[in-house]
């Protein structure tokens, strides 16, 4: 239990892989990129080179900048939503203040250029003065008759309170845009962690259920073991040494083939009639001559894939309710066969079928069986056990599948 703990507590928190992050935030960029060209495009700002390739470096500065509001959002991974929303609105600020200065550096030098571009557009005379004002030449009028132009400040100088305001307004809009990328980012996390609870929560279940099939697996064997134990005991207290040499050679080679395979694995159905045979063998030690056994496997179903040891205790049953009770023979018949790509698989006996009183350790190995199967397949399975004219007769109908064996 500490192991298992100790290896939970190991597992890293689910997170968005960078390449995702990434392509999110080039997603985000490349629309803001395209949608300022187009704006620009349409209101003929005129240099639309000049204008391309500085917004090209605003968007990649962008991208960059947004790189690190992701990497400072990591760190609120696995706190609660509004600690994750507080950080994502604080953090975003100064990431959009630097975006925005940034805007101001690429750009600031092609005032100029655009002053001239729009006075050429409108025919007018613009000017900066040493200042920094933005002069107009309106030519002037006195008494009818032209006089020299006069010059009118239409932008004065910047000043600093403008220069925040211009920063500012430039990165409002850079905010609000980091801040619909930081809830994209939230929903592909929460995703994320969405996935990885539902894997941990089927692996919980794979847990359990492996645990619960080894359970009822190991139920079995005591169970046999105590059966044939008493039969060996019987031999040897009877003087029939050798008929008891036999049985425990035969019990050696019964176990060796049991405890090859992982307890809760399946195997093939081949491997399972073979282990019938022996523990048979191990019976017809006792009974060697009122008991004969009848195996019908299709050579085509012989990989088949059924849990390990389900068949025992039904073969059980059948030797201590039909066998042993009678003093005549009794044939116990293993049979497969497919039914509409189900396997189906049938143990019966011709013996006296249940005696009186024999329910309550003749229904423990059913219920196991029923239970083993219904674990391992779930609800998608046949089982029906029954008395029938002259005997007993058990069906199993499972999916019928010859893949490699499967650990659940």
């Amino acid at each position: 239990m500490t192991m298992t703990s100790d290896a939970a507590s190991t597992v890293p928190a689910p997170t968005v892989s960078f390449r995702t992050v990434l392509f999110s935030m080039v997603v985000l960029w490349a629309t803001y990129f395209v949608l300022t060209t187009l704006r620009a495009m349409v209101m003929d700002f005129g240099l639309q080179f000049e204008l391309g390739w500085r917004r090209l470096i605003v968007t990649g500065a962008g991208v960059l900048l947004t790189l690190v509001l992701w990497l400072l959002l990591r760190l609120f991974d696995n706190r609660a939503l509004w600690l994750k929303i507080s950080a994502a609105i604080a953090l975003a600020l100064p990431v959009a203040l630097a975006i925005g200065q940034v805007n101001y550096w690429v750009f600031k030098d092609l005032s100029p250029a655009l002053d001239q571009a729009y006075a050429k557009k409108m025919n007018l005379n613009l000017r900066r003065d040493e200042s920094g004002n933005l002069l107009v030449e309106v030519p002037g009028q006195q008494n009818g008759a032209s006089s020299d132009a006069r010059s009118v400040i239409i932008e004065s100088a910047e000043s600093s309170s403008d220069f925040w305001r211009k920063l500012l307004d430039v990165a409002l809009g850079r905010y609000f845009l980091l801040l619909a990328w930081a809830s994209t980012y939230f929903a592909l996390l929460a995703g994320v962690q969405a996935r990885a609870a539902q894997q941990r929560e089927e692996q919980f279940r794979s847990a359990a259920k492996a645990a619960e099939l080894l359970s009822l697996r190991y139920q079995v064997n005591p169970h046999f073991l105590f059966n044939t134990l008493n039969s060996l005991s019987a031999l040897v207290m009877t003087g029939k040494a050798e008929r008891a040499e036999k049985m425990i050679q035969t019990i050696s080679r019964f176990y060796r083939h049991s405890l090859a395979n992982e307890p809760t694995a399946d195997v093939a159905l081949r491997d399972e009639f073979d282990l019938q045979k022996l523990y048979l063998d191990i019976e017809a030690v006792r009974f060697p001559t009122r008991l004969v056994c009848v195996f019908d496997l299709p050579e085509e179903l012989e990989e088949a894939r059924v849990p390990g040891m389900i068949l025992q205790p039904l073969v059980e049953n059948s030797v201590k309710y039909a066998v042993s009770p009678v003093s005549r023979k009794v044939t116990i018949t293993m049979a497969a066969r497919e039914e509409f790509d189900r396997l189906v698989i049938t143990v019966s006996d011709d013996g006296p079928g249940v005696p009186q009183g024999a329910q309550h350790g003749f229904g423990i190995g059913l219920a196991n069986v029923r239970d083993r199967l219904e674990a391992r397949f779930g609800a998608d399975i046949g089982f029906v056990s029954a008395p029938v004219p002259g005997g007993y007769r058990t069906e199993i109908r499972i999916p019928l599948t010859k893949m490699m064996a499967r650990h659940d």
